[in-house]
């Protein structure tokens, strides 16, 4: 489903250069759910922004359902990105000036759905994250988890077969956090996409199928979560 071969990310500046990956390589399978752990700092985030083709390596290849992301123009990627991942992050990133339900209908919209089937689309992804009932909110005035629910329904509204999830519960009191992480690994177990996810969170990493961590720039797997931070 999604394969990252020799992944180096070099950033350069002047004379200067700083080497985040070096040589990662990762394995995911269809319906494999897979926890980055680790500090701040070590290549998380760029780790999933390149395997959501948001971000291009220095070298290596981003191999997606069969397809090597470094043999397509960006318009194809664009695609790809539409069509085939999901994305969730620490910051929900709602657009304020729309209702939650308005906010799971773009994605479709945008990809050509008709209103009608937006809309119920939309209004079936609500009902199974617990929002039905405030589909017609403003999303500004919806809680911080419930933003979160908004922002899980909205990257599953295009039928992804891969999620990337940037410390989805990041910004959540323990409650609330306990409450969407257990929501969304039950919406991932039923609709059997794959799960990328960066979290600072070990307890919750132990919960899915794989833990890795990047180390030096290229990724462990840890067999138990006893050896995540070691």
């Amino acid at each position: 489903m999604l394969k990252l071969d020799s992944i180096v990310r070099r950033y350069e500046s002047g004379d200067s250069s700083v080497t985040v990956l070096d040589g990662a390589d990762l394995l995911i399978s269809r319906g494999e759910s897979v926890g980055v752990i680790g500090q701040s700092g070590i290549g998380k985030s760029t780790l999933l922004q390149i395997a959501g083709l948001l971000e291009k390596p220095t070298t290596g290849d981003v191999i997606i359902n069969g397809q090597n992301a470094r043999e397509l123009a960006d318009n194809e990627k664009t695609a790809i990105r539409r069509n085939n991942i999901g994305f969730v992050y620490q910051h929900h990133n709602l657009l304020p000036e729309f209702t939650a339900l308005e906010n799971v209908m773009i994605p479709l919209l945008v990809n050509n759905i008709s209103r009608m089937e937006a809309t119920n689309r939309a209004m079936q992804l609500l009902d199974d994250v617990g929002l039905g009932h405030r589909a017609n909110h403003n999303s500004k005035k919806l809680s911080g988890g419930e933003q979160q629910r908004t922002s899980i329904a909205r990257a599953l509204a295009n039928n992804p077969s891969i999620l990337i999830a940037d410390e989805p519960t990041g910004n959540l009191d323990p409650s609330t956090a306990e409450t969407i992480f257990t929501l969304f690994t039950n919406l991932i177990q039923r609709t059997g996409v794959s799960l990328l996810m960066a979290t600072h969170n070990v307890e919750f990493a132990a919960r899915l199928d794989k833990i890795v961590q990047i180390c030096n720039g290229t990724i462990v797997v840890k067999q138990s979560p006893s050896t995540a931070l070691e």
